[in-house]
């Protein structure tokens, strides 16, 4: 191991072996791709960076050599067409390998990577080539996202070049020749061409769950920060085989497949499908020795579902779980079958882990964990006074310079949007709209964003507790709590439930799992409306939209 991380952090630990204080070095010049990934490539050429592999049993290793000179060639290509420092650049590529190499190469321009989801159509592109000034895309032609981008044309004046990947089209530069004929000799620019660590390297369009997208705008020391999240909430391995599992369209992708681990010297191992399957997955991370593992709880309730006896997972040593809040029932399922507690974290687009359970605490089901050392996290009353154990608050983090000053990993702010920035960011405060309580060994409890939390006949009734107990009857296979108008209690809880499939809507039904909820929590949190429907409401993320219920109740 080159210990590579360790020039740019001095780590304090507790008497626990807890970390429990971080300092940062890094110096103006810091840029990822050189930094970390052609330093990597210097001191260790050979080694495994990126292994992926494709549901058509495709299999390509990429060492960091081979992602130095693949990623100067691109960038050489890009350049050659007029891209530059500055320059809006949307990359819209499933998992395909291309998409590590124009994160590289536009790192190394000082262009701004704008990663998007191959479910966009041509009402979102035309919204985000114009909101953001973007300049050029590359894009799969996979699927019909291609098509969408081209009927987007006509409206995107800023929008100068498309590249495609898997397949020519016309009007289109073919992304894979064009890089193979490029140099592969691009020094580090000089002058007014290099970067700086407080330039802007990375922009995602949030998924928009109450108006239009907001556009996150992160500086080039965001990458730094996913240190944190390698090493102490997924406690990948130099040796190890990392696997998050998340599209490259979605900001998670850069929390499990790019930044930390590589600062950590891990593999990123991508598998590049279009349907979810559980056993093909399952089979995949048995064939493989995946050792470190990452994602959402839905995917560890499909996990459960198709049932995980006939798979050999003992090469899995660390699971983290992230996306949504984690239903005590998958953690005490999950653990059964594989012995292995899932490690929750918290962050946002706006922000990186800033939540977590470290490897070694004591692990709570349902509880996201304790604020990481390098942020100051507080749940905060609406007077913006901190909240007292056990009461709930929003959750924020600190950025006023009596404690430090804003920290690394924190957005630069919504692009183009003083306004929205201000509403969210204010006083010494970065407020995340998502509120929670801490109990009194410092460990957060979620509870739901602040437009969901439900007020009903005084009572502060969060969410997730309701929708966690729903989700462990039989007859449940998503919901969805929300406040519906009541003219006595102000509000009353709703559930909006998707059934599974050998469950039929009845009255019998509903007063069945009314009676479930008041069971296994307080009474007055029971839902006094249930509505059963094919399928709920969901943005392009598959966040569900809430507010849309919200106001389908009114």
């Amino acid at each position: 191991m080159q210990n590579l991380h360790k020039k740019y952090i001095t780590e304090t630990y507790d008497e626990n072996g807890r970390l429990a204080h971080v300092e940062w070095h890094i110096p103006d010049s810091y840029n990822f791709a050189f930094d970390i990934v052609d330093e990597m490539a210097r001191l260790d050429p050979d080694k495994i960076a990126l292994l992926w592999t494709s549901d058509k049993g495709e299999e390509r290793r990429f060492s960091f050599a081979e992602l130095k000179r693949l990623s100067d060639k691109t960038a050489n290509m890009f350049r050659a067409h007029g891209i530059g420092k500055g320059d809006m650049v949307m990359l819209v590529l499933k998992r395909h390998y291309q998409f590590w190499l124009c994160m590289l190469a536009l790192n190394k321009l000082g262009a701004v990577a704008v990663p998007g989801t191959n479910l966009l159509t041509k009402k979102d592109f035309v919204y985000r080539f114009n909101a953001a000034d973007i300049k050029a895309i590359v894009c799969t032609t996979d699927g019909e996202t291609a098509d969408h981008v081209d009927d987007a044309v006509p409206e995107s004046p800023t929008l100068k070049m498309r590249f495609s990947v898997h397949g020519d089209r016309p009007g289109w530069m073919n992304f894979d020749r064009e890089m193979e004929a490029a140099s592969e000799d691009f020094p580090r620019p000089t002058g007014a061409d290099a970067t700086v660590k407080t330039d802007p390297m990375l922009m995602y369009f949030t998924s928009g769950t109450t108006g239009m997208p907001k556009m996150v705008i992160h500086n080039q020391c965001y990458s730094m920060a996913h240190l944190m999240t390698a090493k102490h909430w997924q406690n990948v391995s130099p040796e190890g085989l990392h696997l998050t599992l998340s599209d490259t369209g979605w900001g998670k992708a850069v929390w499990g497949k790019l930044y930390g681990q590589w600062i950590m010297e891990t593999c990123v191992f991508v598998y590049d499908f279009d349907k979810f399957t559980p056993s093909d997955l399952l089979a995949i991370m048995e064939k493989y020795r995946i050792t470190t593992f990452c994602a959402p709880p839905t995917m560890f309730r499909f996990f459960i579902k198709e049932g995980m006896e006939g798979y050999d997972l003992s090469s899995l040593q660390y699971t983290a779980i992230a996306g949504e809040a984690l239903n005590p029932e998958v953690y005490n399922r999950f653990l059964e079958y594989t012995g292995i507690k899932l490690a929750e974290g918290f962050g946002q687009t706006e922000t990186t882990c800033i939540i977590f359970n470290q490897k070694g605490d004591l692990i709570k089901p349902g509880s996201m964990g304790r604020p990481s050392p390098a942020y100051r996290v507080a749940v905060v009353r609406e007077d913006g006074t901190e909240a007292d154990v056990g009461e709930v608050g929003e959750i924020c983090v600190r950025t006023d310079e009596a404690g430090g000053g804003v920290p690394i990993g924190l957005f630069m702010g919504y692009y183009r949007d003083e306004e929205r920035t201000r509403q969210v960011w204010h006083d010494g405060l970065y407020h995340t709209g998502d509120t929670a309580w801490r109990d009194e060994d410092g460990y957060f409890w979620y509870v739901g964003r602040v437009d969901d939390v439900i007020k009903s006949s005084g009572y502060r009734i969060g969410p997730f507790e309701i929708e966690s107990v729903l989700m462990e009857h039989p007859a449940v296979l998503e919901c969805a709590i929300t406040g519906a108008p009541d003219p006595v209690r102000g509000q009353v809880v709703k559930a909006t439930i998707v059934l599974t499939r050998d469950y039929q809507p009845s009255e019998e039904l509903k007063k069945e799992l009314q009676n479930y909820v008041k069971k296994q929590t307080a009474p007055y949190k029971y839902p006094r409306v249930v509505e059963f429907v094919a399928e709920l409401p969901k943005t392009i993320s598959g966040k569900i939209r809430r507010a849309q219920i919200r106001e389908e109740s009114k």
